[in-house]
């Protein structure tokens, strides 16, 4: 690379402020969103919503203890840390640059969790496609996250495509520590 092509001079991460750092993470955040929605659609395409939504699903399963895990030791949560680790681990998660939400604390066993604005469903509506119908993954990639994060949690949507019951919000999961 070239001095002209590359203004700033960086030649490597270290390089870059705060400010470039939290930009970089949010380029990164969108490029994984774009890749997810990339290998869905060539599913889609190839064998059908059903069948992408199988893959999705899988993928979710998977994906989604990775995530929790590698977030337990970074934010030093520790084992079965309840409603604090679950609420501080679902503000790192990686889309967490990428929508807005909202994490209300019902009482010492119960987080309610609302996302007001999903990139996805927007990206969706823009398009003026349908709702993509999320709740068969979200139910995995939820479940599986809270309770990697704390075995105890039990989770319960209460509103997701294709069962919206809560038009303020793209979807709304609730988790419970059960004893």
């Amino acid at each position: 690379m070239s001095e002209d092509s590359n203004p700033n001079n960086l030649s490597k991460i270290e390089d870059l402020s705060k400010e470039e750092l939290l930009e970089l993470l949010h380029i990164y955040a969108k490029n994984w969103l774009a890749h997810d929605g990339c290998w869905f659609l060539g599913i889609e395409e190839k064998l059908g919503m059903e069948d992408a939504i199988y893959f999705d699903r899988e993928a979710w399963k998977r994906f989604t203890i990775v995530e929790a895990r590698r977030l337990i030791g970074f934010l030093q949560l520790g084992e079965d840390s309840g409603i604090a680790g679950l609420k501080a681990a679902l503000g790192f998660r990686l889309y967490a640059t990428l929508i807005e939400d909202k994490i209300e604390v019902l009482d010492d066993k119960t987080l309610r969790y609302y996302v007001t604005s999903c990139r996805v469903q927007s990206t969706r509506r823009k398009k003026g496609l349908p709702d993509f119908p999320c709740k068969s993954v979200g139910i995995h990639e939820y479940t599986l996250f809270a309770k990697t994060i704390d075995k105890r949690f039990s989770t319960e949507c209460i509103s997701c495509p294709p069962e919206i019951t809560d038009e303020a919000h793209h979807c709304v999961w609730e988790f419970k520590l059960e004893k």
